[in-house]
C-alpha cells in the first residue's frame, strides 16, 4: 500500500508517491490531507473510489484552469491517468521518470480520450504508432548518441524527432555510418514529405529509390540542389517521374543549368509555336497592365494591414504584461495538516538561461514560426522573420500563414532560430513593384546608398537579443548555391568562404571578418530572376536587451 500525493501549483497537477507514511495502518485507506493546493490518497482508496476521486479532480481542474499532469514516477502512472481521465481540459502529460514507458501506461492514455500530448523519456517504436494513431503527439527525452553527418545535419537527437520529421537533408556520397542511420530514420519517421539532397548521379538515384520502394515510401519530394547539365541523368530522372506519378508520387526536382536549357530546351521549340507564343504575350501584356498595377496596390494593402495587426498586438501584449506586473497576488489559503505529515517539496521549474522578449511573444502568439525581425535601414525591409521545415512554404505564404505571391521574409530551414549559425541565411521575394517584402533591396547596388555608414548597420533580433550586423559585401551573382552555406566543418572552408564573398562585393568595405565571427546573408532575386542580389553583413559584438 502507499500513498499518492496530489498538488497543485503553477496551474499545474503533480503526483507522485508519498514516502514518509503515518504507521497507523488504518488511516492508510484514508485521506490524510485536503487543502486547497495538495491532497493525499492511499492507492488502494483510490482503486476502491475511481468515480468520487475522479470528480473531486476535475472540480480542481476546472476551477484552476489546469491543462497539465505531471507524474513523477511511472508505477503510479496507470492509476494516476485513469482517474484524470475524461476531463477535456487536461491535455498535457509528462513523466518525468528515465524509464521506457510500458504497454499499461500507453494503453490509459489512448483510453483517456482527453490526453493529446506527451512528454516521457522513452518509448517503444510500436507503442509511438499507437498513440499517433490515436492523435496523440509524443515529445521523448532521451537523446540518441550518433556518429553520422546525417543525424547531425537533421538535428534528429530523439526517437520523437526521428518520428516527426517531414524533410531532411542529405550530403551525398554516404558513409557507412550515413547510411545506416538513414535507414534506421525511413524506417522509424511516419511524415517524411521533401527530401534535399547536394549532388546526384545514377547510381544515388537507384539507391535512394531502392530504399524508398524498400519501405513503401510515397509522395516524395527529392530537390537536387545543383544545377544538372547531364543529359542522360535528365532523361533518366523524367522517365522516373512519369512512372513514379502514376505509381506513388516520389518526384524529383530537376534544376536544369543554364547550358542544358539552352542547347537543348530552346532547340525543341520550332519557330511558328515562338510566333505564336509572342501574339499570345502582346495580347496577354496589354490585357494585364490594369491587373498588375491593380494587384500590387493589393500586395501593399496586405502588407499594410499585417503590419498593423503585427504592432496592435504587440502594444497589446506590453499592456498586458505591465497589468500583471502591477497586480498583487492573492496569498493562498494556509490550512494547517498534523505534526506528522511533511509539506511536499515540488521540484522548482529551472529558471531559463534566456528571456523571450515582450515584442517576440506577441508575435509568437500570432505565429508560431516567428523567429527574429528584421530591419535594411532607408528601405521597406522592416518586417518579423519566419521558418519553416522547408524553404517552399513561405514562398507562397504570408505572416498569417495565408496564400499570398508575395510570400513573407524566412530564414533557412538549416539555421538555428536561438544559437545562431555560421552564415544565417534570409530569403524574400523582390516584390519590385509594389515594394514589400525584399523589393526595395535594390537600392543597396547604388553607391548613394551603401557609402553612407548608417546604411552599413543591419538589425537583425532574435527572440531573445537584439543584434546589430555590419555590412562587408554586396553583390549581384548568376543563380548559385555557393554562398548558402549554413555551417563549414573546418575553420579552413569557413575562410575560403570568408574570401569568396569579400571578393564579390561591389564595393570595398573594410570591414574586418574572421572565422570566430557569425555573418548574416540576405538573398533575393536580381534581372527578373537570372541573378540573385545578395548583402552580407557580420556579426558586432555589441548586443542590447
Amino acid at each position: 500500500m502507499i500513498k499518492i500525493l496530489f498538488q497543485i501549483k503553477d496551474n499545474k497537477l503533480y503526483a507522485k508517491i508519498r514516502y514518509r507514511l503515518n504507521t497507523d495502518q488504518k488511516s492508510l485507506i484514508n485521506t490524510n490531507v485536503i487543502s486547497q493546493n495538495e491532497l493525499v490518497f492511499s492507492d488502494e482508496y483510490i482503486a476502491s473510489n475511481i468515480q468520487l476521486i475522479h470528480n473531486f479532480l476535475k472540480e480542481l481542474i476546472l476551477s484552476y484552469n489546469i491543462d497539465t499532469l505531471i507524474i513523477r514516477e511511472s508505477s503510479i502512472a496507470p492509476l494516476v491517468i485513469h482517474v484524470a481521465s475524461h476531463i477535456p481540459s487536461l491535455t498535457n502529460l509528462y513523466l518525468l521518470e528515465e524509464s521506457i514507458v510500458s504497454y499499461k501506461i500507453v494503453e490509459k492514455i489512448i483510453k483517456s480520450n482527453n490526453i493529446k500530448y506527451v512528454s516521457l523519456y522513452n518509448i517503444p517504436s510500436y507503442l509511438m504508432e499507437m498513440l499517433d494513431e490515436k492523435g496523440v503527439k509524443v515529445s521523448s527525452r532521451n537523446e540518441i548518441l550518433f556518429m553520422s553527418n546525417f543525424m547531425k545535419y537533421n538535428n534528429l537527437e530523439n526517437f520523437s524527432s526521428l518520428y516527426y520529421k517531414t524533410s531532411i537533408k542529405v550530403n551525398l556520397p554516404f558513409s557507412k555510418e550515413d547510411e545506416d542511420d538513414f535507414l534506421a530514420f525511413i524506417n522509424i519517421n511516419k511524415y517524411l514529405k521533401t527530401i534535399y539532397i547536394n549532388t546526384l548521379n545514377k547510381n544515388d538515384v537507384e539507391n535512394i529509390l531502392e530504399i524508398l520502394y524498400t519501405y513503401r515510401l510515397k509522395k516524395i519530394k527529392i530537390y537536387i540542389e545543383q544545377n544538372i547539365n547531364d543529359i542522360e541523368l535528365i532523361e533518366y530522372l523524367k522517365k522516373i517521374n512519369k512512372k513514379n506519378a502514376k505509381i506513388n508520387g516520389i518526384q524529383f526536382k530537376i534544376d536544369y543549368s543554364e547550358e542544358y536549357l539552352e542547347d537543348n530546351l530552346m532547340g525543341q521549340i520550332h519557330i511558328n509555336t515562338v510566333k505564336a507564343c509572342i501574339f499570345i504575350a502582346l495580347f496577354i501584356v496589354s490585357s494585364l497592365v490594369v491587373y498588375v498595377f491593380g494587384s500590387n496596390y493589393n500586395s501593399m494593402q496586405k502588407v499594410e494591414d499585417i503590419q498593423e495587426d503585427i504592432q496592435n498586438a504587440i502594444i497589446s501584449y506590453e499592456e498586458k504584461v505591465n497589468e500583471e506586473s502591477t497586480e498583487e497576488p492573492t496569498p493562498p489559503e494556509v490550512i494547517v495538516t498534523p505534526d506528522d505529515v511533511e509539506e511536499p517539496k515540488v521540484p522548482e521549474k529551472p529558471k531559463e538561461e534566456k528571456k523571450l522578449k515582450n515584442d517576440m511573444a506577441a508575435l509568437l502568439e500570432m505565429n508560431e514560426d516567428t523567429v527574429g525581425w528584421l530591419k535594411v535601414n532607408n528601405t521597406n525591409v522592416d518586417y518579423p522573420v519566419v521558418q519553416a521545415e522547408d524553404n517552399d512554404y513561405y514562398l507562397k505564404k504570408n505572416f498569417n500563414k495565408k496564400n499570398d505571391a508575395s510570400g513573407w521574409i524566412f530564414m533557412d530551414y538549416r539555421a538555428n532560430a536561438t544559437d545562431l549559425s555560421q552564415n544565417t541565411i534570409i530569403f524574400g521575394h523582390n516584390m519590385y513593384y509594389s515594394g514589400v517584402m525584399f523589393g526595395t533591396l535594390y537600392k543597396t547596388k547604388y553607391p548613394n546608398w551603401y557609402t553612407k555608414e548608417e546604411n552599413q548597420i543591419i538589425e537583425f533580433d532574435t527572440l531573445y537579443e537584439n543584434h546589430k550586423w555590419q555590412i562587408f559585401s554586396i553583390y549581384t551573382v548568376p543563380s548559385t548555391n555557393d554562398y548558402l552555406i549554413a555551417n563549414f566543418s573546418t575553420d579552413e572552408k569557413y575562410q575560403d568562404f570568408i574570401n569568396l564573398i569579400t571578393k564579390r562585393s561591389i564595393y570595398t568595405f573594410n570591414t574586418p571578418v574572421s572565422v570566430n565571427d557569425k555573418i548574416l546573408t540576405l538573398s533575393t532575386c536580381s534581372n527578373n530572376g537570372t541573378k540573385r542580389l545578395v548583402i552580407h553583413a557580420v556579426l558586432l559584438d555589441e548586443k542590447t536587451d
